[in-house]
């Protein structure tokens, strides 16, 4: 598996604990809870609501970001510009989950700038080549 696509397998693994994450604090680790219908969920503390508004950030940009790393790993696989794109949105977004966690809304959206960032170097790779 080449690096890039390896990357796409970890956002994947990032992405589902982000959900985990928002889901089990969201029904307070109450298992019964998380495997029901959760049509009467209790309202959420503010850390369970930005855990889901973190997971809800992550899946949209892990979209944008799998598309751009799979057109890349067909069209160009070894593209190094379209690789440290896809690493700086990797591990802007493992800094941006702890960091929305927390509430600090500045730092957060630095973060996030810069998986975008990221994300743009991907197209400019894909757009001029190596």
């Amino acid at each position: 598996m080449t690096r890039l696509l390896t990357l796409v397998v970890a956002m994947t693994v990032l992405t589902w604990l982000a959900i985990i994450v928002a889901s089990t604090l969201r029904s307070k680790g109450d298992m019964k809870l998380a495997m029901s219908n959760r049509d009467n969920l209790p309202e959420p503390t503010p850390l369970a609501a930005r855990a889901d508004r973190a997971a809800k950030n992550t899946m949209e940009n892990f979209i944008l970001f799998a598309a751009l790393a799979l057109a890349a790993a067909i069209a160009a696989p070894n593209n190094e510009r379209v690789l440290l794109g896809a690493q700086i949105f990797f591990w802007a977004r493992v800094v941006y989950l702890p960091i929305y966690y927390a509430g600090i809304q500045g730092v957060r959206t630095g973060v996030w700038a810069l998986g975008v960032a990221g994300m743009a170097l991907m197209v400019a790779g894909l757009l001029t080549g190596p």
